[in-house]
């Protein structure tokens, strides 16, 4: 390539290139920029313990520790300033950054529960569709067959696709190992 050529070809490309820099200009910043539209992953965290409005529900006063440590779980919180006082603390934090915290304690006199008080639970069903933010794909089809559907699948399946029995039984598995080292004298 010529010298001529050389430098009509640098004029071209450094051309373009102001052409196309100027054109930047005009496109939205969220398009140029691929951090506007492109984040990672980020996964919810869940911590702590959940309690449902059922289980809420099922404390009364003068259950014992032990029964409330059987429906609530082990408390997050248990102080030995405080021991009359168990606190449950429930956290989600989505992967967009938004948090939600629930609070619940119960207090003891003795063995028996006196009182508890904390945030208003959710249900256990309204705990899962939070958690449920996949994009749903419709009904699930029913994952049993009717017994015609079961004679067809038999009767359309050539013989060949059964499986044989094996020609020899299947040797018992070995009780005793041999050491992995060798034996010292």
């Amino acid at each position: 390539m010529s010298a001529s050529h050389r430098i009509s070809l640098l004029v071209c490309t450094l051309a373009a290139l102001s052409v196309g820099l100027g054109a930047c200009t005009s496109v939205p910043r969220a398009l140029v920029q691929p951090t506007q539209w492109l984040t990672p992953y980020r996964s919810d965290v869940l911590q702590g313990n959940f309690i449902s409005s059922e289980q809420v529900a099922q404390l009364t006063p003068g259950l014992s520790r032990l029964q409330v440590r059987n429906l609530l779980g082990t408390p997050l919180v248990s102080s030995l300033f405080h021991a009359d006082r168990w606190d449950y603390v429930f956290s989600i934090k989505r992967g967009t950054g938004e948090t939600r915290m629930y609070r619940y304690t119960v207090f003891f006199r003795g063995d028996a529960l006196e009182r508890f008080e904390g945030d208003a639970m959710p249900s256990e069903a309204e705990f899962i569709a939070q958690l449920d933010v996949r994009r749903k794909l419709g009904a699930v089809p029913p994952l049993q067959a009717s017994p015609e559907q079961l004679k067809a699948a038999q009767d359309a399946a050539p013989a060949s696709a059964a499986v044989p029995a094996p020609a020899t039984p299947v040797p018992p598995a070995a009780v005793a190992y041999p050491p992995l080292e060798g034996v010292r004298p």
